[in-house]
């Protein structure tokens, strides 16, 4: 069966959403290591939940990692340095001395005793140079073996045997304290003091070649488990030998497992899982969130930022497992929640520690600790844009990162005494990681089109250029727009919708008035209504315009879709009631589509909220000396006629939150017109 054109036409979403499941489930399953799965969970200090586990074939016993460490430090210790002894410097202090002898000695007459004395000096820098002239005095004990190089031979002596160059006055003074050359101590001094050179130098790369070499000899076996042996009880703590048994077997076990024979089977299971994890996020949009699932942009960008968490903490892995906590997971919710909101960046966060759950060491103590840092980053981030909130909240995610683990190890060690303080350090690594939210907030609204709470509030800004144009063009409905947008914000805040959002939908809604001001009353300043003038279709047809300029002037502008959705729908599909009625007057039949806004009718709970504050402020224009009463008639009505014509039907906003938002108004009408109670006199 071939699939028509027409046919992929209309599914290319859902052709499109199936191949980015499968891409991301794949890229995931390749960015995996490749090793099997234990099948058995355990951690130090916990009671083995299992029956009773057998060796299932025999394996090696490895060394525990701080044996290993201990035996390292060892050899580190008692490793023995190497030094060089440079010959040449050496033969060229004796020709040296050969010719400047008789330049110190030219005084001394007696043939004997020029012999003598200059078999004296050539025995002393014999001595010197017996095992080589060094600088250092206090590299190393005069105890400390060393091995000296020499013409491709090694020998090893005590550092001390080497001659120090700082003491050659007190050697030379020694040597000839009870000989009949002492008197001549000071010229051999001044004769040596030029000539003797520095022989024996420390070779660096000779020194820690023979130790990586020595190192790599450290055997990692410390002997064999027979198959059959009894392992570990159920109900036993794991600890000690036990625990080192239990290591061993799940490295062979993976070893053995990820071989030719099995890879395909595991990949394969991997991809099931992967898959579901996927599917469930995928159908978490499609049930709770459809207006995101439709959004096909949206859908990727959440895509994206699941692969990115999982392939950044796979590199770290790869490089040092210790730094597994250094990536800043918790980077997800908050940008989810910043784009879309706190439950399903949860939700999402959730999923991703899951999957990583498969790779990780610990996977239980890592799944725990990165999901109680996520709901901690969802339920104390609020208000993104304003920086003390994020540095705050960064905090707070670090503090609880910081006392789950110092839990977590009094668990395992039963104490604190070498507890690893450098885990803490990764911890605040990962709170200033975890700050780079920001700019990356910015370079996603920038990349996928999408809008946050941050641009909404540089939006909001009434010097913008669009804003400035309406309130020299239309101050009427530049001033009606503020209005609007502090009633909508304070009914936004009472029913937990977002209120910034409500604000810079409301600042623009009405931009579209700017090609035709003077048809609107707000801003006629003078007592002539250029409406007298007109037909009521012609003056319906000016006024229906003013949502479909505004859409344009918007889409010009750049403004966020989020954004222009409330010009779209800010009067949904009412009628321009007075001009309908007026047409009534003039003829019996009337066509109500002339009269009626395109819509559609508002979709989400804020342009809901920013319908019923435009319609209650322009109404509220007509009230001449409003009294309580008559406010709460006049909010009662202009709602509920709204409810009447089912202008809310789509939007999710309850009954209970429309109740919440009328008192709202009430009270800020109240306000407004400055009512007081009237006291008895």
């Amino acid at each position: 069966m071939r699939l028509s054109p027409d046919t992929l036409y209309k599914n290319q979403s859902l052709i499109y959403k199936a191949f980015l499941f499968i891409a991301a489930t794949i890229l995931i399953v390749y960015l995996f290591p490749k090793g099997g799965k234990f099948k058995y969970e355990f951690q130090k200090g916990k009671p083995w939940q299992y029956e009773n586990l057998y060796a299932p074939f025999d394996f090696v016993l490895f060394k525990d990692v701080d044996d290993l460490e201990q035996e390292k430090q060892e050899i580190i210790n008692g490793h023995i340095p190497y030094f060089s002894y440079d010959t040449e410097i050496a033969a060229g202090v004796f020709d040296e001395y050969e010719t400047s002898f008789s330049a110190y000695f030219n005084d001394v007459e007696e043939p004997y005793l020029v012999t003598r004395l200059y078999k004296t000096g050539n025995q002393l820098l014999e001595d010197i140079y017996a095992y080589g002239v060094i600088n250092a005095t206090d590299a190393y004990r005069d105890d400390q073996l060393i091995h000296i190089v020499q013409n491709n031979e090694q020998r090893t002596i005590t550092f001390g045997r080497l001659f120090k160059a700082q003491q050659l006055q007190s050697f030379i003074e020694d040597r000839l304290a009870d000989s009949r050359e002492q008197r001549f101590s000071e010229r051999f001094y001044n004769l040596f003091f030029d000539k003797v050179k520095t022989n024996v130098t420390y070779n660096e790369n000779l020194t820690e070649r023979t130790l990586k070499d020595e190192l790599e000899k450290i055997p990692l076996t410390r002997g064999n488990v027979d198959k059959g042996k009894l392992i570990i009880a159920k109900g036993e703590v794991v600890e000690g030998e036990r625990l080192n048994m239990l290591a061993s077997l799940k490295k062979e076990y993976q070893s053995q497992l990820w071989n030719d024979q099995n890879y395909g089977w595991i990949v394969f299971g991997y991809i099931i899982l992967v898959a579901l994890a996927l599917l469930m996020l995928l159908l978490f949009l499609k049930k709770y969130r459809p207006a995101i699932y439709a959004h096909n942009t949206k859908v990727t960008f959440i895509f994206f930022n699941v692969v990115v968490m999982i392939f950044l903490t796979t590199l770290v892995l790869k490089y040092n497992v210790a730094y597994v906590y250094v990536v800043p997971l918790c980077i997800l919710p908050l940008i989810l929640k910043a784009f879309f909101d706190a439950r399903l960046g949860l939700f999402t966060h959730v999923l991703t520690v899951l999957l990583l759950g498969f790779i990780v060491p610990n996977s239980f103590e890592y799944v725990f600790l990165q999901i109680i840092a996520g709901i901690v980053t969802i339920q104390t981030i609020s208000e993104l844009y304003k920086r003390a909130n994020l540095f705050i909240s960064v905090g707070q995610i670090t503090l609880i990162y910081v006392i789950a683990y110092f839990a977590f190890y009094i668990i395992h060690e039963g104490n604190i005494t070498n507890i690893n303080w450098i885990m803490f350090g990764l911890f605040i690594l990962n709170g200033l990681a975890t700050l780079f939210v920001q700019p990356l907030i910015y370079m996603y609204e920038k990349v996928f089109g999408l809008v946050s709470d941050i641009s909404l509030l540089e939006l909001s800004d009434t010097n913008s250029k669009l804003l400035k144009e309406l309130s020299d063009k239309a101050p009427g409905t530049f001033h009606h727009s503020l209005q609007v947008a502090n009633l909508a914000e304070a009914c936004a805040n009472e029913v937990k919708g977002n209120a910034m959002l409500v604000r810079v939908g409301a600042l623009y809604h009405d931009i579209g008035k700017m090609n035709d001001p003077a048809y609107f009353t707000e801003n006629q300043t003078t007592n002539v209504n250029l409406h007298n003038e007109l037909e009521p279709e012609e003056s319906a047809r000016i006024i229906i315009k003013h949502v479909l300029d505004g859409i344009e002037m918007a889409k010009k502008a750049n403004l966020p879709d989020r954004v222009i959705d409330f010009i779209r729908t800010h009067h949904g599909t009412t009628l321009v009631y007075y001009f309908y009625k007026k047409q009534t007057t003039i003829s019996e039949e009337v066509d109500e589509t002339l009269f009626r806004y395109p819509g559609p009718i508002p979709f989400s709970k804020e342009t809901a909220i920013l319908m019923m504050c435009d319609a209650v402020e322009a109404a509220s224009k007509s009230l001449k000396n409003p009294d309580f009463k008559e406010i709460d008639l006049f909010v009662e009505r202009i709602i509920d006629k709204q409810i009447e014509e089912k202008q809310f039907q789509n939007a999710n906003i309850t009954f209970k939150e429309i109740l919440a938002i009328k008192k709202v108004l009430k009270r800020k009408l109240t306000n407004i017109y400055h009512l007081r109670i009237e006291y008895p006199e």
